[in-house]
């Protein structure tokens, strides 16, 4: 049932052609939640089940907060994905990108930390706004906090210079 990589949040709303689906909690994996907003916010364990969960019930709001804000912001479909990015990272990425609702109008910031890579893709639909320069200050404003070891704070720091470049772009 576990994966060794898998999305930790997608801050996205979940619909089927256009339409809201009706998620029932109790068809959801555990870690699974939908949010007040409709989104549905999970995490999922790598290998044999941790534990203790990979971050707090308060970093993984905080997270999704602003998965929420950045998308509405800047009207574009921001994911986050955390876990191995295995060979040619970006074609990891953007399979990851694919699988994610409506990709051609979402960005991705992927993030491996086995081996610090840190990838940002986007749809077809978006690239215009969440180009290569979007994509380095989202990576510049990760890599503080994740030298000290804060991946959370680096990808909030992330979400929040994206939303603004690209709601500006």
């Amino acid at each position: 049932m576990w994966m060794e990589a898998r999305q930790v949040a997608s801050g996205e709303v979940t619909q089927a052609h256009g339409g809201v689906t009706v998620v029932s909690p109790a068809d959801l994996p555990v870690g699974t939640v939908v949010t007040n907003s409709g989104r549905i916010s999970a995490t999922r364990y790598p290998g044999d089940a941790p534990t203790t969960p990979p971050f707090t019930r308060g970093e993984l709001i905080a997270l999704d907060d602003a998965l929420k804000a950045a998308s509405e912001k800047a009207l574009v479909r921001f994911s986050v994905y955390i876990g191995d990015l295995d060979g040619e990272v970006e074609a990891s990425a953007r399979a990851a990108l694919a699988k994610a609702p409506e990709p051609a109008n979402g960005a991705l910031i992927a993030v491996s930390p086995n081996t610090r890579d840190v990838v940002v893709v986007s749809g077809s639909a978006v690239a215009d706004r969440v180009n290569d320069r979007v994509a380095a200050l989202g990576v510049t404003a990760a890599v503080a906090s994740f030298r000290q070891g804060d991946l959370i704070d680096g990808l909030i720091a992330a979400l929040r210079v994206m939303a603004t470049a690209a709601a500006a772009g």
